[in-house]
């Protein structure tokens, strides 16, 4: 089986420890490998370049990043409601990737992170779901057999792993919410494996 790719993008690190919480779970399941990578942020002037190696965390992706994965996580904060623009400008640019069907087939989980409880959580793992869903993408979430989500009092949703960050980001990841996102990477590598026999 191919690497999954683990793609983010996270601006306090909130965003990015969820993403090292998936890929242990991904790593937890025989066989598979995380593929942890980021996005560049975005600049209002164009002309400004991002260095090719980021001063932290993990490397840039690549297209052949998403050539290469069998199955895909995608995380960003939320932005009223929504993904982060520096996802979202990289996921503008895969027009070739969709063209092709690199991603059809192939499962797909979505995790974020918010500063408040009510801050756009679902909304934001939904609307990340539109573009892997016109890559011809099969969406995972968490299922209620998981026990954390039902009762976490932070952050997890049947539709990806979540974090509750709090309004300074001084909250840490709550039992519940790692439980959860290692849940969501072990489904993601199950079903990917799953796919890959049935191949």
């Amino acid at each position: 089986m191919n690497d999954i790719l683990v793609l983010y993008y996270s601006r306090s690190g909130h965003t990015a420890q969820l993403a090292r919480l998936i890929a242990r779970g991904i790593e937890e399941i025989p066989g598979a490998r995380a593929r942890l990578r980021q996005v560049p942020p975005v600049a209002p002037l164009t002309e400004t370049a991002q260095p090719p190696v980021p001063d932290e965390g993990a490397p840039y992706v690549t297209k052949q990043d998403l050539a290469e994965c069998s199955g895909l996580a995608l995380g960003s904060p939320t932005r009223f409601g929504n993904m982060a623009a520096p996802l979202k400008h990289f996921l503008d640019t895969t027009g070739a990737e969709w063209a092709s069907g690199t991603l059809a087939g192939k499962p797909a989980a979505l995790f974020t992170s918010t500063s408040t409880m009510h801050g756009g959580q679902e909304s934001t793992l939904l609307t990340m779901a539109l573009p892997l869903l016109h890559h011809g993408m099969l969406i995972v979430g968490i299922p209620y057999t998981e026990p954390a989500l039902t009762t976490t009092r932070s952050g997890g949703s049947p539709y990806g792993a979540s974090h509750v960050a709090g309004p300074k980001g001084e909250h840490a990841i709550s039992e519940h919410e790692r439980e959860l996102a290692r849940a969501l990477g072990h489904r993601l590598a199950e079903t990917a494996r799953k796919l890959a026999a049935d191949a």
